[in-house]
Protein backbone atom coordinates (compact mmCIF):
# COMPACT_ATOMS: atom_id res chain seq x y z
CA UNK A 1 0.00 0.00 0.00
CA UNK A 2 1.17 3.23 -0.73
CA UNK A 3 0.50 6.68 0.91
CA UNK A 4 -1.74 7.56 -1.42
CA UNK A 5 -4.03 4.35 -0.95
CA UNK A 6 -4.27 5.03 2.68
CA UNK A 7 -5.16 8.33 2.05
CA UNK A 8 -7.88 7.02 0.35
CA UNK A 9 -8.53 4.31 2.24
CA UNK A 10 -9.02 6.54 5.74
CA UNK A 11 -8.63 9.85 4.66
CA UNK A 12 -12.54 10.39 6.00
CA UNK A 13 -11.66 8.90 9.17
CA UNK A 14 -10.55 11.48 11.83
CA UNK A 15 -8.57 8.90 14.06
CA UNK A 16 -6.51 5.73 12.08
CA UNK A 17 -6.30 2.55 13.85
CA UNK A 18 -3.83 0.06 12.93
CA UNK A 19 -5.26 -2.93 14.01
CA UNK A 20 -8.15 -2.26 11.60
CA UNK A 21 -5.53 -1.51 8.16
CA UNK A 22 -3.73 -4.86 9.41
CA UNK A 23 -6.77 -6.66 9.79
CA UNK A 24 -7.65 -9.48 7.24
CA UNK A 25 -4.09 -8.87 5.61
CA UNK A 26 -1.46 -11.87 5.22
CA UNK A 27 1.52 -11.66 7.64
CA UNK A 28 3.82 -10.75 4.80
CA UNK A 29 1.48 -7.95 3.95
CA UNK A 30 1.06 -6.43 7.27
CA UNK A 31 5.39 -6.49 8.30
CA UNK A 32 5.44 -4.20 4.78
CA UNK A 33 2.26 -1.70 6.03
CA UNK A 34 3.80 -2.03 9.60
CA UNK A 35 7.36 -0.70 8.12
CA UNK A 36 5.64 1.71 5.92
CA UNK A 37 3.75 3.01 9.03
CA UNK A 38 6.91 3.57 10.89
CA UNK A 39 8.22 5.68 7.51
CA UNK A 40 5.39 7.75 7.10
CA UNK A 41 5.62 8.52 10.77
CA UNK A 42 9.09 9.61 10.34
CA UNK A 43 8.55 11.76 7.29
CA UNK A 44 5.71 13.67 9.01
CA UNK A 45 2.68 12.18 7.20
CA UNK A 46 1.23 10.06 9.58
CA UNK A 47 1.11 11.51 13.23
CA UNK A 48 1.48 9.38 16.29
CA UNK A 49 -1.16 9.54 19.18
CA UNK A 50 -0.27 6.54 20.58
CA UNK A 51 1.07 3.31 20.09
CA UNK A 52 -1.08 1.80 17.08
CA UNK A 53 -3.63 5.29 16.94
CA UNK A 54 -2.85 7.87 14.53
CA UNK A 55 -3.90 11.06 12.81
CA UNK A 56 -3.10 11.62 9.10
CA UNK A 57 -1.05 14.98 8.62
CA UNK A 58 -2.93 18.17 8.18
CA UNK A 59 -2.28 18.22 4.56
CA UNK A 60 -4.25 14.91 3.74
CA UNK A 61 -6.62 15.27 6.60
CA UNK A 62 -10.34 16.39 5.73
CA UNK A 63 -11.22 17.85 9.03
CA UNK A 64 -8.93 18.73 11.82
CA UNK A 65 -9.28 16.38 14.88
CA UNK A 66 -11.62 17.45 18.10
CA UNK A 67 -10.11 16.89 21.22
CA UNK A 68 -13.12 15.46 22.85
CA UNK A 69 -13.13 12.43 20.20
CA UNK A 70 -9.43 12.12 20.65
CA UNK A 71 -9.94 11.74 24.30
CA UNK A 72 -12.80 9.43 24.09
CA UNK A 73 -10.46 6.90 21.79
CA UNK A 74 -7.09 7.42 23.13
CA UNK A 75 -8.30 5.89 27.10
CA UNK A 76 -12.16 4.02 26.72
CA UNK A 77 -14.20 4.16 28.49
CA UNK A 78 -14.04 7.94 29.45
CA UNK A 79 -15.30 11.61 29.55
CA UNK A 80 -13.78 14.90 29.74
CA UNK A 81 -14.73 16.70 33.39
CA UNK A 82 -12.97 18.98 35.82
CA UNK A 83 -11.39 22.05 34.38
CA UNK A 84 -11.91 21.24 30.89
CA UNK A 85 -15.47 20.91 31.22
CA UNK A 86 -15.29 24.24 32.87
CA UNK A 87 -14.16 25.74 30.23
CA UNK A 88 -16.43 24.21 27.71
CA UNK A 89 -19.63 25.19 29.83
CA UNK A 90 -18.31 28.44 29.95
CA UNK A 91 -17.88 28.40 33.98
CA UNK A 92 -14.38 29.63 34.45
CA UNK A 93 -12.82 32.54 32.37
CA UNK A 94 -9.62 30.55 31.82
CA UNK A 95 -8.59 28.88 28.63
CA UNK A 96 -7.37 25.07 29.50
CA UNK A 97 -4.95 22.85 27.25
CA UNK A 98 -5.22 19.67 29.00
CA UNK A 99 -7.44 17.42 28.33
CA UNK A 100 -8.20 15.93 31.93
CA UNK A 101 -10.48 13.17 31.67
CA UNK A 102 -12.45 10.58 33.79
CA UNK A 103 -11.77 6.78 33.05
CA UNK A 104 -12.56 3.59 35.13
CA UNK A 105 -9.24 2.13 34.09
CA UNK A 106 -5.78 2.96 35.06
CA UNK A 107 -4.54 6.85 35.02
CA UNK A 108 -2.57 7.42 32.38
CA UNK A 109 -1.15 10.24 30.77
CA UNK A 110 -0.43 11.19 26.74
CA UNK A 111 1.47 13.90 25.39
CA UNK A 112 1.26 14.33 21.68
CA UNK A 113 0.86 16.83 18.84
CA UNK A 114 -2.53 16.91 19.20
CA UNK A 115 -2.65 18.04 22.74
CA UNK A 116 -2.16 16.77 26.28
CA UNK A 117 -4.37 14.28 27.57
CA UNK A 118 -4.77 12.89 31.16
CA UNK A 119 -6.78 10.42 32.72
CA UNK A 120 -8.11 10.28 36.19
CA UNK A 121 -8.88 7.01 37.79
CA UNK A 122 -12.37 6.89 38.98
CA UNK A 123 -14.24 3.75 40.74
CA UNK A 124 -17.23 2.42 38.53
CA UNK A 125 -19.83 3.33 40.91
CA UNK A 126 -18.85 7.21 40.29
CA UNK A 127 -18.47 6.66 36.42
CA UNK A 128 -21.77 8.76 35.35
CA UNK A 129 -22.61 12.24 34.80
CA UNK A 130 -21.78 12.96 31.29
CA UNK A 131 -23.27 13.07 27.66
CA UNK A 132 -21.86 12.56 24.18
CA UNK A 133 -20.74 15.63 22.36
CA UNK A 134 -20.37 16.01 18.77
CA UNK A 135 -18.20 17.99 16.20
CA UNK A 136 -17.94 17.21 12.59
CA UNK A 137 -19.11 13.74 12.91
CA UNK A 138 -16.32 13.10 15.86
CA UNK A 139 -17.80 12.23 18.97
CA UNK A 140 -16.55 12.60 22.77
CA UNK A 141 -18.01 12.51 25.97
CA UNK A 142 -18.33 15.08 27.88
CA UNK A 143 -19.54 15.51 32.01
CA UNK A 144 -22.62 17.49 32.35
CA UNK A 145 -20.93 20.73 34.63
CA UNK A 146 -22.57 19.90 37.49
CA UNK A 147 -20.46 16.37 37.74
CA UNK A 148 -17.55 18.81 35.82
CA UNK A 149 -17.82 20.58 39.17
CA UNK A 150 -17.76 17.54 41.85
CA UNK A 151 -15.44 15.80 40.03
CA UNK A 152 -13.20 18.94 40.43
CA UNK A 153 -13.47 18.55 44.38
CA UNK A 154 -13.33 15.28 44.43
CA UNK A 155 -9.97 14.89 42.52
CA UNK A 156 -8.53 18.40 43.83
CA UNK A 157 -9.52 18.39 46.91
CA UNK A 158 -9.16 22.20 47.25
CA UNK A 159 -9.55 23.64 50.89
CA UNK A 160 -13.01 25.07 50.00
CA UNK A 161 -14.65 28.49 51.27
CA UNK A 162 -15.85 31.36 49.88
CA UNK A 163 -12.98 33.11 49.36
CA UNK A 164 -11.78 29.95 47.11
CA UNK A 165 -15.01 30.27 45.23
CA UNK A 166 -14.19 33.44 44.70
CA UNK A 167 -10.91 32.91 43.39
CA UNK A 168 -12.32 30.26 40.96
CA UNK A 169 -13.98 32.97 39.03
CA UNK A 170 -16.93 30.79 38.74
CA UNK A 171 -19.23 32.20 35.32
CA UNK A 172 -22.30 31.46 33.44
CA UNK A 173 -23.91 29.84 36.50
CA UNK A 174 -27.27 29.85 34.46
CA UNK A 175 -25.95 26.41 32.89
CA UNK A 176 -25.94 25.04 36.40
CA UNK A 177 -28.83 23.09 37.57
CA UNK A 178 -28.94 23.42 41.47
CA UNK A 179 -31.51 20.56 41.80
CA UNK A 180 -29.10 18.33 39.46
CA UNK A 181 -26.33 19.68 41.53
CA UNK A 182 -27.50 18.17 44.59
CA UNK A 183 -28.53 15.12 43.47
CA UNK A 184 -25.35 14.39 41.80
CA UNK A 185 -23.50 15.23 45.13
CA UNK A 186 -25.84 12.71 47.09
CA UNK A 187 -25.67 10.01 44.64
CA UNK A 188 -21.56 10.51 45.42
CA UNK A 189 -21.98 9.05 48.94
CA UNK A 190 -19.32 10.88 50.13
CA UNK A 191 -19.43 13.23 53.23
CA UNK A 192 -16.86 15.60 51.74
CA UNK A 193 -18.58 15.82 48.75
CA UNK A 194 -21.60 17.07 50.66
CA UNK A 195 -19.98 18.96 52.87
CA UNK A 196 -18.75 20.96 49.56
CA UNK A 197 -22.19 21.03 47.84
CA UNK A 198 -23.69 22.81 51.28
CA UNK A 199 -20.66 25.60 50.36
CA UNK A 200 -21.08 25.60 46.93
CA UNK A 201 -24.54 25.35 46.24
CA UNK A 202 -25.74 28.43 48.59
CA UNK A 203 -23.12 30.41 46.65
CA UNK A 204 -24.27 29.69 43.88
CA UNK A 205 -27.69 30.41 44.31
CA UNK A 206 -26.63 33.78 45.47
CA UNK A 207 -24.50 34.62 42.55
CA UNK A 208 -27.19 33.41 40.27
CA UNK A 209 -29.73 35.78 42.28
CA UNK A 210 -27.05 38.83 42.20
CA UNK A 211 -26.58 38.77 38.36
CA UNK A 212 -29.99 38.87 37.76
CA UNK A 213 -30.97 42.22 35.75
Amino acid sequence: MNFGELVSKVGHLSVIDTEVLLAGLRASEQASLKVQIVRWTASGKLVQLKRGTYLLASPYRKAEPYGPHLASILAKPSYISLEKALEHYNLIPEGVTIYTSVTTKRPSRFDTPAGIFDYRHIQIPLFWGYSAVTLDRQTGFMAFPEKALLDFVYFRNPELSEAYLEELRLQNLEAISLKRFYEYAKRFQKPRINKAAKLMGPYMEHRKRRNKP
